[in-house]
């Protein structure tokens, strides 16, 4: 599995209030407890309001998490062409742009998006409530590599969202407890449209949520989408991220079918001179039904 969406509160780092609320602690090491029943090859950390625009934590994340590990952040407005250069190669591949909990200067961060995507091939992964999405559908529809946090958070938003799922958009199979719509509904949907755009994600610790992550999420995904499963637990968010492919073995068949043992030759073709001689037969006789008829 790949984790598409992952916030990490380390407290060797600086936090913010946002909106008066402080969250807890949620280390890597709390996170791999979390997950542990899971196969997890991987996933994406991404920085929420409470990180402001700092590096530092991400960094030592990245670090700690190692291969398979993305980075997703804010950046200041006026970062440089290096900055953005020096994340990427550390492993940051996108940024996010809240526009649910946190003001917000659009126009600023769209220039800065197309700059980082030029220099780096970033997308943006937005954090909004559907009823914004018709609204800021023409700026965001500028950007050219895009995901939708949280399932687009509401049923106002889903056509909008459905239009940008066509036009190319992803979007993150997380936060089940903090959206106001039928989960499995706009799952489908959202499938429907394009089977590569949905990509799962803990959203863990779930901070806020109405309720956190449960493993049961990754049940209903799987009964949504059927055999499709591994593409939006793991494949669909690979390709997005750029990072290669994940090797599966294909495990032995226990019943495969083994060729029948011949004793004898096969039949081989007989020439058509070698083809049994019929006796001849004689003339055909009459059928009485229809013979009646003729007279």
């Amino acid at each position: 599995m790949f984790d598409a969406h992952v916030h990490i509160f380390d407290p060797r780092f600086p936090l913010a209030e946002n909106e008066g609320y402080l969250p807890d602690p949620f280390t890597i090491a709390d996170y791999r407890k979390r997950m542990s029943r899971f196969d997890i090859g991987g996933g994406a950390v991404v920085s929420g309001s409470f990180q402001g625009n700092d590096q530092t934590y991400l960094k030592a994340a990245l670090a700690e998490l190692g291969e398979g590990w993305v980075g997703v952040t804010r950046l200041d407005l006026d970062a440089t062409d290096d900055e953005i250069i020096e994340l990427d190669r550390i492993g940051v591949r996108a940024l996010r742009f809240n526009l649910k909990r946190a003001a917000a200067d659009i126009t600023g961060m769209t220039l800065q998006a197309l700059r980082a995507h030029e220099l780096v091939g970033w997308h943006v992964e937005v954090y909004i409530d559907g009823q914004m999405l018709g609204s800021l559908q023409p700026v965001i529809s500028k950007l050219p590599a895009l995901s939708i946090d949280h399932l687009g958070m509401s049923d106002e938003g889903l056509p909008y969202l459905l239009d940008l799922v066509d036009r190319g958009a992803r979007v993150k199979a997380t936060g089940f407890g903090r959206v106001a719509s039928n989960v499995a509904k706009t799952l489908r949907r959202i499938h429907a449209v394009n089977p590569e755009a949905l990509m799962f994600g803990s959203d863990l610790p779930g901070t806020r949520a109405g309720r956190p992550f449960k493993d049961s999420d990754v049940d209903l995904i799987c009964d949504v989408v059927g055999t499709d499963m591994v593409k939006v637990l793991e494949d669909n968010a690979r390709a997005f991220y750029r990072l290669p492919a994940r090797a599966r073995a294909i495990p032995a068949d226990p019943n495969r079918t083994t060729p029948m043992f011949r004793a004898e030759q096969p039949t081989l073709p007989l020439r058509r001179d070698e083809l049994p001689k019929l006796e001849a037969v004689a003339d055909t006789i009459p059928f009485p039904a229809i013979e009646k008829r003729r007279r």
